[in-house]
C-alpha cells in the first residue's frame, strides 16, 4: 500500500487525514503537539478545567468536532498517530523524525505537510529582553496551561490575532495595559470593507470582539521602544497617530504581525517559493489543490495564509489531489465546493493583508543599535555594516553577519533583515533573497542521535 505522511495534525492535516482514510489509506500523521487540534484549536492537559467554550469562544463547536475526528481516527487505528514528535528532514522519501524516545526515520511516499504557521515579527528597540513574547506565545500559554504571561500586559503589532488575543487575556482576568495597532484607520477601513464582502458574519464577530477594547484599542501607532532593567520591561514608548508620544507601564509586552507561513519542511521537499507582495514574505508556489511538486502537497497556513477555515478546505483539496494522482475515485462535487470556498476565503485574506499591512517603513527606520537578530545578538547596524560585501542577497549576508543562524533560523528576523537590506541598498524586498533552509528543521540535541532506530514501516 501506498506509504502517505502528513505532517501537522491542525485543522489542515485532521482533514487530510479524514479524507485519506475514507479512501481506505491509512497515513501516518507526524505532530508536535502532544494533542491533535493545532495552534487555533490547541488542547489543553487532560486535567483542565476550563471549557471548550472559554478556550474557543465562538469556534468551540468546530474545534469539539475536528478533535473527535481525529481521536476517532486514533482510537479506531486508522492512521499511524506519532504524537510529540518534529519531522527535522526529508531526503529520498525517508523523514528523519525526533521521538521522545530518539530520532526514527518514516519512509514515505507521498508528502502532505499542513506545518501551519508562526508570528511574524518586527523588532522594537528593546524586545530582546526577557518579558517579551509573541502573540503566538502568550496565546498558548494562556489555552494549554490556563497562564497569563505577566501582571500588565501590553500587546503590540496588527492584524486579527492582536484583538482575540487581548479579548482571550480580559475574558481570563488578566489585567491588559494596551492594545497598540500599527495599522492605521484608514486601512483598516478600506480592507475591512473587502473583508465583509468575503465573510460577513466573521467580520462582524472580529468587530464585537473589537468594540469590547474599548479605549485600551489604539491605531495607526509607531512603536519607539520597550524600557526595562534588562531583565523584564517596565514600559512601551510609542506615538500615536498624531505624533503624539506615550509611556505605557508594563512588565510583559506581546509582539505580533499576523502571520508567517511555516515553510522549512516545504522548502527541504523541493517546493519553489515566489514573494507574495501581498504578505511580503516568501511563500510556496502550488496549484488550486495544494500540488508543490511531484509527490508533494501542501495545505493550510504553511501554504497559504487562509486561517482555519482555509486550512479545512486545503487539507481536504490536498489529500483528493493526493488520491487523484494515485488513481483513486474523488468527489468532485466536494472538489467544486471546495475550491469555491478557497476562493472565497483568498478575498478575505486580501482584505485582512489590506487592513493590516506589515510595517516596512517602521523597521526601515530602526536605530542601528536594535537588536534585529535575538537569537545571535546581531544588530541592525551590524547588518547595514555587511551590506557593502554581500550585495542585496539574504544568504552572504547571513554567511558574513549571522543574521538568522542561530536558534530560529530566521523564522523571526529573516523577514525584518530584507527590509532593512531593502533600505540600505534601494533595491526592492523581493530582491534580497530568501534564506535557504537547513536541516535539522528544528533544534535537536545530540544525544537524540544516540538512539537512533531504523525506518519504520
Amino acid at each position: 500500500m501506498t506509504r502517505i505522511l502528513i505532517v501537522g495534525a491542525g485543522p489542515a492535516g485532521i482533514r487530510a487525514a479524514e479524507t485519506l482514510v475514507a479512501a481506505g489509506l491509512c497515513p501516518a500523521v507526524v505532530d508536535e503537539g502532544s494533542r491533535a487540534g493545532g495552534q487555533i484549536y490547541r488542547r489543553p492537559p487532560e486535567e483542565f478545567t476550563r471549557s471548550p467554550s472559554t478556550l474557543y469562544g465562538s469556534e468551540a463547536a468546530k474545534a469539539r468536532h475536528l478533535h473527535d475526528v481525529f481521536d476517532g481516527l486514533v482510537r479506531d487505528q486508522k492512521i499511524g498517530y506519532h504524537p510529540g514528535c518534529s519531522v527535522l528532514g526529508l531526503r529520498e522519501g525517508i523523514a528523519q523524525v525526533l521521538t521522545p524516545a530518539g530520532v526514527i526515520s518514516l519512509p514515505y511516499d507521498r508528502l502532505i505537510l499542513a506545518t501551519g504557521a508562526t508570528d511574524r515579527l518586527a523588532p522594537v528597540p528593546g524586545w530582546q529582553m526577557a518579558g517579551v513574547y509573541s502573540l503566538g506565545a502568550t496565546q498558548i500559554a494562556l489555552k494549554a496551561q490556563g497562564v497569563a504571561l505577566g501582571r500588565r500586559i501590553v500587546l503590540a503589532g496588527s492584524g486579527p490575532l492582536l484583538t482575540l488575543v487581548a479579548a482571550q487575556l480580559i475574558d481570563a482576568g488578566a489585567e491588559v495595559a494596551a492594545v497598540l495597532d500599527t495599522a492605521p484607520w484608514r486601512t483598516q477601513v478600506r480592507g475591512g470593507a473587502r473583508m465583509a464582502l468575503a465573510r460577513p458574519v466573521f467580520t462582524l464577530r472580529g468587530l464585537r470582539l473589537r468594540a469590547r477594547l474599548g479605549h485600551l484599542y489604539k491605531a495607526g501607532v509607531t512603536l519607539d521602544s520597550i524600557e526595562g532593567d534588562g531583565t523584564s520591561p517596565k514600559a512601551i514608548i510609542w506615538r500615536d497617530a498624531r505624533g503624539r508620544t506615550h509611556r505605557t507601564e508594563c512588565d510583559t509586552v506581546a509582539l505580533g504581525w499576523h502571520l508567517r507561513a511555516e515553510t522549512t519542511l516545504a522548502d527541504l521537499a523541493g517546493a519553489t517559493f515566489t514573494w507574495s507582495q501581498t504578505w511580503a514574505q516568501w511563500l510556496p508556489r502550488t496549484d488550486a489543490a495544494g500540488r508543490a511538486a511531484d509527490e508533494l502537497y501542501l495545505a493550510g497556513d504553511g501554504m497559504s495564509l487562509l486561517g482555519a477555515d482555509g486550512a479545512e478546505i486545503g487539507g481536504r483539496l490536498a489529500a483528493r489531489a493526493c488520491l487523484d494522482d494515485l488513481g483513486y475515485p474523488t468527489d468532485t462535487v466536494a472538489q467544486r465546493r471546495d475550491l469555491r470556498g478557497a476562493r472565497r476565503l483568498r478575498r478575505f485574506a486580501k482584505g485582512v493583508a489590506d487592513a493590516f499591512p506589515w510595517p516596512a517603513d517602521m523597521i526601515r527606520a530602526l536605530p542601528d543599535d536594535t537588536i534585529l537578530c535575538r537569537c545571535e545578538g546581531v544588530t541592525t547596524g551590524e547588518l547595514r555594516a555587511t551590506l557593502p560585501l554581500s550585495g542585496p542577497e539574504a544568504n552572504r549576508a547571513k554567511s558574513l553577519g549571522r543574521v538568522g543562524m542561530g536558534r530560529c533560523q530566521g523564522r523571526y528576523c529573516q523577514l525584518a533583515g530584507v527590509e532593512v537590506m531593502a533600505a540600505a541598498t534601494g533595491a526592492r524586498a523581493a530582491q534580497m533573497g530568501r534564506l535557504r533552509a537547513q536541516p535539522p528543521a528544528r533544534p535537536v540535541p545530540l544525544a537524540a542521535f544516540a538512539t537512533r532506530e531504523a525506518c519504520q514501516d
